[in-house]
């Protein structure tokens, strides 16, 4: 996780809030980036003092240009979440309504037909060789179908590193995720082979703490 350098009257407390979600086994790994960003419009505001008021959270709260619904509705919410730390701990803070932001437009997923999917995995499976990413045409017919297999939502393939993802007994272990906790999930037997020999292409001489899918500007 970055480490950020927050210097604004309100570090304490942005500190202490960060501290206190990684003792509850939160990784939020995120927030501390948005919370550096408001570090930096309170020092830009002209804050002297420890105070979250209502003022500054209301100009904090104007939407951007070209701002999306839901960037908007995170950037209010960690601030909202700061308010109810500092009032926890016995700090005055004013805290948004709840309910400020009016619930963006419905998702509507796409869903795609059989043949629609065949013919995706057709075109990821007859990836060719490329010196610009000389791994694609290993990595993609194994990552699309690991992603899909695993649903993205709750696995980030893209960044996983060998110790953070091993593969044993036809099951990915995936090693310390939610609340740091190990997680088993079984492959298929296609699946399972194909990363069986994607780990014999590419990781024959791999550190332990190598990334498990190459990043092309990565030496790792």
């Amino acid at each position: 996780m970055t480490e950020f350098a927050y210097s604004s009257p309100l570090k304490e407390f942005i500190q202490g809030m960060i501290l206190q979600k990684h003792s509850l086994s939160y990784k939020y790994d995120s927030s501390p980036r948005l919370l550096y960003q408001f570090d930096q419009f309170c020092l830009a505001y002209g804050c002297t003092e420890p105070v979250l008021s209502k003022e500054l959270v209301q100009i904090w709260s104007q939407k951007r240009p070209n701002e999306a619904h839901a960037t908007m509705q995170l950037r209010l919410g960690i601030i909202r979440q700061l308010a109810l730390y500092m009032n926890q701990i016995g700090v005055h803070a004013y805290v948004l309504p709840k309910n400020i932001i009016p619930k963006g437009p419905a998702y509507i997923p796409y869903i795609f037909s059989n043949h629609e999917l065949a013919a995706f995995f057709k075109q990821v499976d007859s990836c060719h060789y490329c010196a610009e990413v000389p791994y694609r045409h290993w990595i993609m017919p194994l990552l699309v179908p690991y992603l899909v297999w695993l649903w993205l939502a709750c696995f980030r393939g893209s960044a996983s590193q060998s110790p953070g993802c091993r593969f044993t007994h036809r099951r990915i272990v995936d090693l310390g995720r939610k609340f740091n906790k190990d997680r088993f999930v079984p492959l298929s037997t296609e699946l399972f082979e194909r990363c069986h020999t994607y780990v014999k292409q590419i990781h024959m001489f791999s550190e332990p703490d190598d990334y498990f899918f190459h990043h092309p500007t990565s030496s790792r």
